[in-house]
């Protein structure tokens, strides 16, 4: 049964199982990504003894290889598998992933080959899921806007949950037992995907797309899956091969580019660059927002105290990898703010470019940083609790003005045709952007003479310079503005769209 047989009356309710279908298996799999990311600095520290250039490195190459595949999972879950089909795989290869983390504490040669299985199931996974969204709001634009808010607050309720209670499983029994509770949250997603799966069968197949030679491609997309997972395995281990493989992503997004501003249309070119100049805006932020599972948790792990106090009543205790919770966290109190401040805006015809949001956010980003900077700077001891509170709200808030409207851009500026190329390039550049956060990142790396046990001003300099970075930043993008003016108006006038925000 299609959506055109479903009657009126039933449609929207077989939508909203089948959405709450795709919601619960989109949660328990946010629950056990982020949670291996809350406990995976600390378990490199302390249980693997690795130096901080190689996990700075080492992040860095993951983070590239987990917003750069999901470009392959697309195309697979489209074109060749299916969506539902291609979403269980990397359900099922993440479990597999974090099953073997668990190992490698007692068997380290496993750690490598498991990160690199999650990245690359994490890129079949994560598009199939919103596809999922997408197919069972197709006809319905209004519902669509509201189900994939509901999708984002449940990536970051998963993400709040498991990245307080995973790290205190990882103080409490280990790493191993922490990486289980992944698998655990997986396991359940899978089950409860598998209990409602019929709920999707009206919106989209269960069954793979029909092969013409099905031994040929079954054996065909096995290789290239070893062949990724093989790749994946070299860039994680040799920084050589993944500055490399960087570079090399660079140099095809910049030709993809070229290509589509060679074949746009003279009306849609003003808003090709628009997409490009504000999407290159955008991806400057994972440069900061890498240093939450790098230097940020490196500095909570050495050098803040764990134990939140009002005066002389103790509250509560945070363990180094629990404080990156506090970045989902603001993001949940700020986000529904914004989004009704918004709405506010454009209903009295105040709204605000997207161009003055993106520097209103780097704003707040480069306080966020420079709070880090004093409170690392002037510290005797170890730093208050309450400073990565203020400085991860700040810094979050700055996420939702810039990263957070990174896909708006796409959509209100890009040409219809190429939304799904640039979707993806969009998430490599990201990619990109906190790889180049990791080498930032190193500019605090400890010596491996020097003890674990530092002061905080060691992470003043690197605070420091990513705040001046902040404010230099902010300045480009002022000498921007008349650039940025110039193109939107084209855009308007080319396309014959009505210019009702003023930037």
């Amino acid at each position: 049964m299609s959506p055109a047989q479903l009657s009126d009356s039933s449609l929207p309710v077989q939508r909203n199982k089948a959405f709450t279908a795709v919601l619960a298996v989109e949660l328990w799999e946010r629950f056990g990504y982020y949670g291996m990311q809350a406990v995976l600095t600390v378990f490199m520290v302390q249980s693997l003894h690795m130096q901080d250039t190689d996990i700075n490195l080492m992040l860095g190459a993951f983070a590239v290889l987990a917003y750069s595949l999901p470009i392959i999972g697309g195309l697979v879950g489209d074109r060749y598998l299916g969506t539902r089909p291609t979403l269980v795989m990397g359900a099922v290869g993440l479990t597999t992933g974090y099953g073997l983390l668990a190992v490698s504490l007692h068997e380290k040669t496993l750690f490598l080959p498991a990160l690199a299985l999650i990245a690359l199931s994490n890129g079949l996974f994560k598009p199939n899921a919103g596809a999922l969204v997408r197919c069972i709001y197709a006809s319905d634009e209004t519902a669509l806007d509201a189900a994939f808010t509901l999708y984002y607050m449940s990536i970051n309720v998963g993400s709040v949950i498991s990245m307080i209670l995973l790290p205190w499983v990882q103080t409490q029994w280990g790493p191993s037992t922490a990486f289980g509770g992944c698998v655990l949250g997986l396991i359940i997603g899978l089950g409860v995907y598998s209990w409602q799966s019929s709920w999707l069968t009206p919106f989209a197949p269960s069954r793979c797309p029909r092969q013409k030679n099905p031994l040929f491609f079954s054996v065909a997309f096995l290789l290239i899956l070893m062949v990724l997972w093989v790749g994946s395995v070299m860039m994680l281990s040799r920084p050589a091969v993944a500055r490399s493989g960087v570079i090399g992503a660079g140099v095809i997004l910049t030709g993809v580019w070229i290509f589509l501003f060679a074949k746009a249309k003279s009306s849609e070119k003003p808003g090709l660059s628009l997409t490009c100049l504000l999407g290159l805006q955008t991806v400057a932020y994972q440069i900061f927002f890498q240093q939450m599972q790098t230097s940020l948790t490196l500095f909570a792990l050495r050098a803040v105290s764990g134990q939140f106090t009002l005066g002389p009543f103790k509250l509560f205790t945070l363990s180094a990898g629990q404080f990156y919770a506090l970045n989902p966290f603001w993001i949940m109190v700020f986000g529904p703010l914004l989004a009704w401040l918004y709405r506010h805006w454009a209903q009295n015809g105040r709204d605000i470019a997207l161009f003055y949001k993106i520097l209103c956010g780097y704003g707040f980003v480069g306080i966020g940083f420079l709070v880090w900077w004093l409170s690392a700077k002037m510290a005797t001891g170890l730093v208050s609790p309450w400073v990565m509170v203020v400085g991860y709200g700040l810094v979050s808030f700055g996420e939702i003005l810039t990263v957070g409207l990174g896909l708006s851009i796409i959509a209100k500026y890009a040409p219809a045709r190429m939304n799904a190329v640039l979707m993806g390039a969009l998430y490599m550049l990201w990619g990109i952007g906190m790889y180049v956060g990791s080498l930032v990142a190193n500019g605090a790396a400890l010596p491996s003479e020097i003890s674990q046990k530092v002061m905080a001003p060691l992470y003043a300099p690197l605070f420091g310079h990513l705040f001046v970075g902040a404010v230099i930043l902010c300045l480009i993008l002022i000498a921007l503005l008349p650039v940025v003016k110039r193109l939107d108006e084209a855009h308007h006038r080319l396309l014959g769209m009505p210019h009702r925000v003023k930037p």
